[in-house]
C-alpha cells in the first residue's frame, strides 16, 4: 500500500497538511518499504482560508492508503476521506523511518479493521463463497 507523509525535510512528519512543502510517498508492506516519489509544493502555502491549495495536494495522495500529518484541518481533512485516504495526525514531529517501521509492525500482527481495509485499496475484492 501507499503512504504519504506531510513533510517540510523530507526526514520527519513536521507539517500541516495545507502548509507542507512537501509530500513523501512510500510503499509498504509486511515485508518492507521503498521510496516512491517527493512531491514539492511552492507559493503561498500559510494559513490563509484559500482551500484552492489543498486540490493539488489531494491529488498527490488520492493513490495512498494513509497520509501521516502534524495536523490537518477539518475540510482537508474531509475532503482526504472523500478519496479514501485515511488521515493519521502524530503529536509531534517524528521521523518517517520510524513512522514506515511502526507501521510495517502493525502489518505483521493483527492490523485494526481500518488498516485492512487500506491495504485493500485499489485492489480488487475477491469473495471465496466456498470458505
Amino acid at each position: 500500500m501507499k503512504v504519504a507523509f506531510a513533510t517540510q525535510d523530507l526526514k520527519r512528519v513536521d507539517a500541516h497538511f495545507g502548509w507542507a512543502k512537501n509530500i513523501a510517498i512510500y510503499e509498504l508492506d509486511e515485508n518492507g518499504h521503498s521510496f516512491i516519489e517527493a512531491i514539492a509544493f511552492d507559493g503561498d502555502l500559510q494559513e490563509d482560508g484559500n482551500e484552492d491549495k489543498l486540490g493539488p495536494k489531494i491529488e498527490a495522495v488520492k493513490d495512498c492508503a494513509i497520509l501521516y500529518v502534524a495536523a490537518i484541518g477539518g475540510s482537508g481533512a474531509a475532503r482526504v476521506v472523500a478519496q479514501n485516504v485515511h488521515p493519521m495526525k502524530v503529536a509531534q514531529p517524528e521521523a518517517i523511518e520510524d513512522l514506515l517501521d511502526k507501521l510495517q509492525a502493525v502489518l505483521k500482527g493483527n492490523p485494526p479493521p481500518f488498516l485492512r481495509k487500506a491495504m485493500g485499496k485499489g485492489k480488487e475484492r475477491v469473495f471465496n463463497y466456498e470458505d
